[in-house]
């Protein structure tokens, strides 16, 4: 602590410009984005939670079928060119030492970008009362109605985020992550407070204003670290840049991507209506849960990994790029197989925990654990491909991950359609995790031929955890039959204290045998600790091996 504490108080005399924007390295901005991504899942159950309790369920399904329309235009012009185009081009530049350049680059893609995203909302208001009946055709005319009006509301967001991811894009490039990794808990914290304060007063509406706040939030404190860094805004609108051309050209293929990806949840969403009753809030709240350890051990290392993924192609080190690419993964496999077996045993407790009070009954428990545990046995699948999908776009090449995303949706949207009558909402998921196992699979496949990877220790290394794994489970299962005992498992508290028995206990268990089996990722976890807890920041900006 005292070590932290100098540390801030010398970035004080610096000045919080400084310290809120300073360079990190894949390891600390591994440390940052894991623990800020955690927290804000943290507060996304929270909100959830709040949601849960003060919001019928039927009401709930209403306000999340409303964010497909804003997500889909969101993911289609903004999310494809952030994540698979302008970071690389714009790294390239920065590397190339071309500034100047780059930040031309920069305006014009936040010009194009504010301009595509006004047209098109404005669009999309005037023909929302058309599109909600087509993906929402269970839903009764007071829901639809009611689906209109939240849409409408919602579908500012779309223009706050996507300003903001540009600028959480340009962050990155400058491999700042601290202030861009807390935007998604101002953003959380914005819609918990919206709940808890107009829910009562103005119901599901007062949740709708909150979610463009937060969204509004989640752009506003981004700016100043992208001024300290350089970027004045300018009116430019370059449609003949060849980088701006290049974002374009490698953006394409990725919208697409995402755009197939986000219709898979718009046809996802009817099937849950014509299921009826709270179908598609119980669909959405158990696809949260399972989000929250995918985004935290797979999403934060794939964004952690990117840019330097990106610099080492530029510099044409595929030895190096194979290398971060490489251990990237055994870090999310080290902590995902693990978690796939707590989940599932652990399934009933955590929904019970997270949204058993108020409006969401004992069936919507049952219904949503059940949903989890078949969203949860592709978790694996489903936090690796962020990666997967990032390395190909480190290596310039979006092409291949849209196609392979085209067809595992393509395949999700068939199971879906055949389980759904039979499963219901548990088909749905189980239709989710379907298509996660074969994009995954795919993309790990035709990646083996553009780098060469050891796969003869990472399957060494996979039967190790999967061994420590199965160990855990036992004693996971052991201890939650043994607290079951004696603890009242009617109430809170009971549950509480049973879960954070059987999760601890799982724990030490899992990385005992992980010791044992001498697995390397124990050494990381404690360099991990040793970050948090105050190690001299003077290594903050080194590279592994350095």
């Amino acid at each position: 602590m005292r070590k932290f504490l100098a540390g801030f108080l010398h970035a004080k005399k610096k000045g919080f410009a400084s310290f809120f924007g300073g360079k990190n390295s894949f390891r600390a901005a591994s440390v940052i984005l894991i623990v800020t991504l955690f927290l804000s899942n943290v507060l996304g159950v929270i909100r959830d939670h709040y949601l849960s309790q003060k919001i019928p369920t039927e009401i709930l399904s209403a306000y999340y079928a409303a964010f497909r329309i804003p997500d889909l235009l969101f993911n289609i012009l903004i999310l494809g060119a952030i994540s698979s185009a302008f970071i690389p081009v714009f790294s390239s530049l920065l590397a190339s030492r071309k500034k100047r350049q780059a930040w031309e680059v920069a305006n014009s893609v936040i010009n194009i970008a504010i301009v595509a995203l006004i047209i098109a909302c404005g669009i999309l208001v005037i023909l929302m009362p058309l599109l909600v009946p087509l993906f929402v055709p269970g839903f009764d005319e007071a829901k639809k109605l009611l689906t209109v009006q939240l849409a409408r509301i919602m579908l500012a967001s779309p223009v706050f985020f996507g300003l903001s991811y540009i600028f959480g894009a340009i962050l990155n490039s400058f491999k700042r992550f601290l202030v861009y990794s807390l935007t998604p808990l101002v953003y959380n914290v914005s819609i918990i407070l919206g709940t808890i304060l107009f829910a009562d007063r103005i119901g599901i509406f007062g949740v709708a204003l909150a979610v463009v706040a937060g969204a509004f939030l989640h752009l506003v404190i981004q700016i100043p670290v992208a001024v300290s860094l350089g970027w004045r805004w300018q009116s430019i609108l370059n449609f003949k840049n060849s980088a701006v051309r290049k974002i374009g050209i490698l953006m394409f293929p990725r919208a697409i991507g995402l755009g197939a990806n986000q219709i898979m949840l718009l046809v996802f969403t009817g099937l849950a209506s014509a299921i009826g009753g709270s179908a598609v809030a119980v669909y959405n709240l158990a696809d949260n849960i399972q989000t929250m350890p995918m985004v935290v051990f797979g999403t934060s290392f794939a964004m952690a990994i990117f840019p330097t993924l990106a610099e080492k192609y530029a510099d044409g080190d595929m030895e190096s790029f194979t290398t971060y690419f490489t251990k990237t993964l055994r870090s999310i496999l080290f902590f995902m197989v693990p978690i796939v077996f707590g989940v599932v045993l652990l399934r009933a407790q955590i929904v019970r925990l997270i949204l058993g009070s108020g409006h969401f009954g004992w069936q919507q428990t049952i219904d949503t654990a059940n949903t989890l545990s078949f969203f949860a046995v592709a978790l694996v699948f489903t936090s690796t491909i962020p990666l997967l999908a990032r390395a190909f776009y480190g290596l310039h090449n979006t092409k291949v991950p849209m196609l392979v995303t085209i067809v595992t949706v393509i395949l999700s949207i068939i199971a879906g359609w055949l389980l759904a009558p039979s499963m219901g909402i548990r088909g749905l998921a189980l239709a989710y995790s379907i298509g996660s196992f074969f994009n995954s699979i795919i993309l790990y496949w035709l990646l083996r031929s553009k780098f060469k990877i050891e796969e003869g220790s990472l399957l060494i290394f996979l039967i190790k955890v999967v061994m420590a794994s199965l160990i855990m489970a036992v004693a996971i299962q052991e201890i939650k039959f043994l607290a079951a005992l004696f603890v009242d498992m009617h109430r809170f508290w009971g549950v509480f204290t049973q879960t954070t028995l059987a999760i601890g206990g799982g724990i030490i268990i899992y990385l005992l045998i992980a010791w044992i089996f001498n697995c390397e990722e124990i050494a990381s976890i404690k360099v991990v600790w040793a970050r948090v807890s105050g190690r001299s920041l003077a290594d903050e900006t080194r590279e592994p091996g350095e």
